[in-house]
């Protein structure tokens, strides 16, 4: 049987986008606001920022999770109650200044990041087939989109209102989208049958903790330390064993087969560098432009300037996802992807020379957000044409998974290089200039690395919009 078409394809893709835009400026409300956190929380500066690891690790837990369960249980009700989840902990963040409190809110505010590939997944299944590349592409750009606009937002509050305000806005947003995913959005009648691997998903749940535990906090606790090391160990243990379940189980989780396959696998692995590369530039950006003016090359602005130099990459990104579905059309996603890491390097090629003019950070921050917003919406597109239709949401929750990875570890390399490349005068300590353009080195490197990756993924010739209708209604039925 072939799933009907949405009445209003348009309606539909702006209610999933803003819900994936609102998820994802969630994921960065709190960055403006971590040094001013120990102080307002009564909490140490290394308890604080737990309030950034809890997001990461219960997105990734969530992402592959939640996908899985959508595709077996039905998007829409998978998607509804991931928006539950971060208007739950938008509540708990937005009453109370405990920090763990805060910390549980956060937790419930990470695990709505699998409104993204949900969205996609639907766009997949309800809107005509000539929409559905324009549309995902869109719909995947939001994280990027989300996380650019989500800075500036957050430092225009943290400087003129109450640090609860941005929660409670979310509260209030998070509400309207839950009601306008259920006046418009239809539920998917794609599903795919069997149990859900409960065994598999608490084995993917121990790895990811281990191991983005180990990234995230590995800098603040050693490297070397036991705690690390144990995490990292366990993290390989715990792998090998779930690899031999996964591929035992009649019905698994993830399909390691199918996500071994040169075009999956290689997807995902530009995925997981593409999502270093865009972090790399969040994280340094706002920073750079803040250090002060002793250093060197400090501009000493103020936080709210931080915050706007990074509005420029967020309209850039809105406006070139559009250009990405046609690139995408014309070329196929492969070329789109492989051009969009290139634009990437670039991007960070031009950062090397311009780290002392606000103008010039800005114009290469925006460069790497272009090559990031290509990217973004090149992904699902590629994710799509390998996987079969009942296993959408699960295969690009496991992309989007690979992008957090790819977060975390630019986060700890981050973190590790900016606090042991310093310069210190009259009892101020900050990161020379050297440890920047170390970080922007490394993120080009892994733009360049996506590049070939994206090379190695099989060529598709790009169908014809009527062979896409024939292709996609033999899927469906």
């Amino acid at each position: 049987m072939t799933v009907r078409p949405a009445a209003h394809p348009r309606l539909v893709l702006a209610a999933l986008a803003s819900c994936g835009v609102l998820v994802s400026v969630m994921q960065t409300l709190v960055v403006p606001l971590l040094p001013e956190l120990p102080g307002l929380t009564h909490s140490k500066p290394a308890d604080v920022s737990w309030l950034v690891t809890v997001t990461l690790l219960a997105g990734a837990v969530f992402t592959p999770l939640l996908g899985r369960a959508g595709d077996m249980y039905g998007k829409r009700r998978v998607l509804l109650i991931a928006l539950s989840s971060m208007v739950v902990g938008s509540l708990l963040c937005a009453i109370s200044s405990l920090l763990p409190v805060l910390i549980l809110g956060r937790a419930f505010q990470g695990a709505a990041v699998a409104v993204v590939p949900l969205g996609i997944s639907i766009l997949r299944d309800e809107l005509p087939p000539e929409r559905v590349i324009p549309s995902i592409a869109m719909m995947s750009s939001t994280l990027g989109v989300g996380a650019a606009f989500g800075i500036p937002a957050a430092t225009l509050v943290v400087k003129y209102a109450n640090w609860h305000t941005m929660f409670w806005i979310c509260l209030g947003l998070g509400l309207l989208d839950i009601a306008v995913v259920l006046l418009i959005v239809p539920e998917s009648k794609v599903r795919t049958r069997g149990r859900f691997d409960v065994p598999g998903a608490l084995g993917l749940s121990a790895f990811l903790v281990c191991l983005l535990l180990a990234v995230s906090k590995g800098s603040a606790w050693g490297w070397g330390s036991m705690r690390t090391l144990g995490l990292f160990g366990g993290a390989v243990v715990i792998v090998a064993l779930w690899i031999l379940f996964e591929l035992r189980t009649s019905a698994p989780l993830v399909d390691l087969r199918v996500s071994a396959r040169p075009a999956v696998l290689f997807t995902n692995l530009a995925a997981l560098l593409i999502g270093f590369a865009f972090y790399a530039n969040s994280l340094t950006t706002a920073q750079l432009v803040q250090e002060p003016t002793w250093t060197g090359y400090g501009l000493g602005a103020s936080i709210v300037v931080s915050g706007l130099c990074l509005l420029p990459g967020g309209v850039a990104m809105v406006l070139l996802s559009p250009v990405s579905a046609r690139i995408s059309a014309a070329r196929g996603p492969r070329f789109t992807l492989a051009v969009a890491a290139a634009l990437m390097a670039v991007g960070y090629v031009v950062r090397l020379f311009t780290s002392e003019n606000l103008i010039a950070i800005v114009a290469g921050a925006t460069v790497v957000a272009a090559g990031t917003a290509v990217a973004y919406s090149a992904l699902p597109a590629l994710i799509m044409h390998a996987v079969p239709v009942t296993e959408t949401a699960a295969a690009n929750g496991l992309n989007t998974l690979m992008r957090t990875i790819g977060q975390a570890v630019c986060s700890a390399i981050v973190a590790t290089v900016l606090t042991s490349v310093v310069a210190t005068k009259d009892g101020q300590t900050a990161p020379t200039l050297s440890a920047y353009l170390i970080v922007f080195v490394i993120a080009g490197l892994a733009a360049l690395v996506a590049v070939g990756l994206t090379l190695l993924i099989p060529a598709r010739r790009a169908l014809p919009v009527r062979d896409l209708e024939l292709a996609e209604a033999g899927r469906t039925t």
